[in-house]
């Protein structure tokens, strides 16, 4: 099947495809493909059946879409990849998704994820590990990695994910898919189980960058129940004007340095010159404090992710069991959390514990503050002069599963070349250039977009010469 989203919209419209087949059909694909990749954590085919008259007759005709785990969808689980949520059943839907209902797009499954969008392997989810269909034995990324395989799968046609420090972009690169980060108020969090309230954003997996596009101006648009939600969002993403041939782009030296694979670095530059043959100025720029983002994203996330999960007590969310048994309110909440969340999860929240304790507050939790201001300060000043930063977007290809699940550190290093975007609250863009050959296998390799905020367009104009080439 394989079909693009654009494909699947203009095959239903012409009649060559029969809308009903596409996404039962989907829905059956994705079903027996599960037990190879464990993609998805529940299938919705009740909602599927209630839906398919209401939306036959609408523009977006029951395009099957996946949507994370995270993302709330009214009397259906919303896990969030943890024990502590195994059985949540929202009462009310996430602005995002209401979106879709509105545009006549079908949920057809709630995808996988790292245990509330915490982790860049896939393997800390309570549901257990999902492949990357590149390579089965190899990690698909984090946290949106169910919807990245999905879609690389081609087990639905497109999917939606949240994006917090790369969750979009970096599972979709090393699943050799379109990852879309968008600007930080255009998509509301209404409904949005946050993990990093400041750093948090909706945004897209897809095959192609124009299908990105197309599901982005679905679920954008402003929302007045979401404070940070921007009227500027009810604008509708046109790339029609914008010429990447007078972009002036930019690449930091410092995202070329130490820590970069080399064969990702020559993939990368190859890239780099091919546009250049397409006519498009490139220039080479020093970001010095791009080298700190991963410090300061991993000094200030932890502070908004315990702040976040601390209503996960076993009485007002949660995990819940029998108080009458339990030696004081204390020990209950300890035995509550201790058995609903995971290790990561435990770390992070540790990790809060020590940034904001008085003896380390100044040094570190305030000190992170005015670094994350000075890396703003210095990426608008970029975009003074340029459209576009290039970088990377991951520093090494898919890694084999249970690699570095021993080793924190180096698994958040995973995060190094995405966390500039959140932390700015830029637009961003994965995209697949070619593949690698690595350890016998061929395996994705990606490029990544940032533009200034509320420049999608000129990321999507980009993008799709990339895809081109």
């Amino acid at each position: 099947m394989d079909l693009t989203l654009k494909a699947y919209i203009e095959g239903v419209e012409s009649g060559k495809l029969k809308a009903e087949n596409v996404v039962k059909g989907y829905l059956e694909k994705a079903k027996k493909l599960h037990a190879n990749y464990n993609a998805f954590t529940r299938f919705h085919e009740s909602y599927v059946n209630e839906h398919l008259s209401e939306f036959a007759e609408k523009p977006l005709k029951w395009a099957p879409i996946g949507i994370k785990d995270i993302i709330l969808t009214k009397w259906y689980i919303s896990s969030c990849g943890s024990k502590m949520l195994e059985e949540y059943v929202s009462p009310y839907s996430a602005h995002c998704f209401e979106n879709l209902e509105k545009n006549w797009w079908l949920m057809i499954g709630k995808t996988n994820m790292d245990e509330f969008a915490m982790g860049s392997s896939n393997e800390t989810s309570a549901f257990g590990v999902t492949k990357n269909p590149h390579g089965t034995d190899r990690i698909p990324g984090g946290s949106s990695w169910w919807s990245a395989a999905a879609v690389a799968a081609d087990m639905c046609i497109a999917a939606l994910g949240t994006d917090t420090g790369g969750s979009i972009r970096q599972p979709a690169a090393v699943c050799g898919i379109v990852g879309m980060k968008p600007t930080y108020w255009m998509v509301s969090r209404y409904g949005v189980q946050s993990m990093a309230s400041s750093l948090d954003q909706i945004g897209t997996l897809t095959k192609t960058v124009e299908d990105a596009e197309i599901l982005l101006n679905a679920v954008r648009w402003f929302d007045e129940r979401d404070s940070n939600s921007d009227k500027r969002a009810d604008d509708e993403i046109k790339t029609g004007k914008e010429n990447p041939k007078k972009f002036k782009i930019a690449i930091p030296k410092e995202s070329l340095a130490e820590g970069l694979d080399p064969k990702v670095k020559a993939r990368f530059l190859e890239t780099v010159e091919q546009l250049r043959k397409e006519g498009i100025q490139i220039e080479e720029i020093s970001l010095p404090l791009l080298s700190y983002a991963l410090s300061i994203y991993y000094t200030l996330m932890p502070a908004e992710v315990s702040t976040n999960l601390a209503r996960f007590d076993g009485i007002r969310f949660g995990l819940q069991k029998d108080t009458m048994g339990a030696e004081s309110i204390a020990k209950y909440y300890e035995a509550i959390r201790s058995e609903g969340f995971g290790e990561e999860v435990k770390r992070r929240i540790l990790l809060w514990t020590f940034v904001l304790s008085s003896a380390n507050y100044e040094g570190y939790y305030l000190r992170a503050q005015k670094a994350r201001e000075q890396l703003i300060a210095d990426m608008d000043k970029v975009f003074e002069n340029y459209d576009i930063i290039l970088t990377p977007t991951s520093p090494e290809v898919a890694w084999k599963l249970g690699a570095k699940s021993d080793d924190p550190i180096k698994m958040y290093l995973a995060d190094m070349y995405t966390i500039p975007a959140n932390m700015a609250w830029l637009p961003a863009m994965s995209v697949p250039m070619w593949t690698i050959e690595d350890d016998g296998e061929q395996m994705p390799a990606w490029i990544q977009l940032m533009a200034n905020r509320w420049d999608e367009a000129k990321i999507f104009a980009l993008g799709k010469v990339i895809e081109n080439i």
